[in-house]
């Protein structure tokens, strides 16, 4: 079965391990984004529309630099804490958009994020870095200098992840990330 997403189909015959009874297919879901995921365009892109959002931060977590990647890491780290925003009312089918998006570099986990305009605490998935002793991983990223360096590549190739999911033998986003950004020493992602 393939649903029409972004005007490529996409295989929702693998998305039956989405639901279980923690979280039932029709849940709705909000996620805490910290990198890419700031972009509106590039959730736009992913998930065909951007949701509704509230900024947010995340206490006890640090958001890594990834030697050789354009985009950060998080991992947790007492007394630090991470602004990002909530997406809310995020469908069982765009969550798994998200975990493909991911990939196996990441974990999916449900943490406490605090709204920036009320101070409330709010259940949220995260995508925690999956390698939580990667020597990769230094200093701070910033999503400002993201933008202006590397937002327009990343958009393109997030549209090459999308038109890859209609595929039967579609790439991992990694494979695809990998082909737009060759890991080389001239690489200005790979300080």
């Amino acid at each position: 079965m393939y649903l029409w997403h972004c005007k490529k189909r996409i295989r929702i015959s693998s998305i039956s391990s989405m639901g279980s009874t923690a979280n039932p297919p029709s849940a709705i879901h909000n996620v805490f984004v910290y990198g890419s995921l700031l972009a509106d365009d590039v959730v736009q892109v992913l998930l065909n529309r951007i949701p509704a959002s509230s900024s947010a931060t995340l206490p006890n977590y640090h958001r890594f630099s990834i030697r050789g990647r354009v985009y950060p890491a998080i991992l947790p780290i007492e007394n630090n804490k991470v602004t990002g925003k909530v997406l809310s009312g995020i469908t069982p089918l765009e969550l798994h958009i998200l975990d493909e998006f991911e990939d196996a570099e990441y974990e999916r986990r449900t943490v406490d994020v605090f709204l920036m305009d009320s101070s409330e605490k709010l259940q949220a998935h995260t995508y925690v870095w999956e390698n939580k002793t990667d020597p990769n991983l230094y200093g701070e990223w910033n999503f400002e200098i993201w933008k202006q360096l590397h937002k327009d590549e990343f958009l393109k190739m997030t549209k090459g992840f999308v038109e890859e999911l209609g595929l039967p033998d579609s790439k991992r986003r990694v494979e695809t990330y990998e082909s737009f950004y060759p890991q080389t020493e001239n690489n200005p992602s790979n300080p």
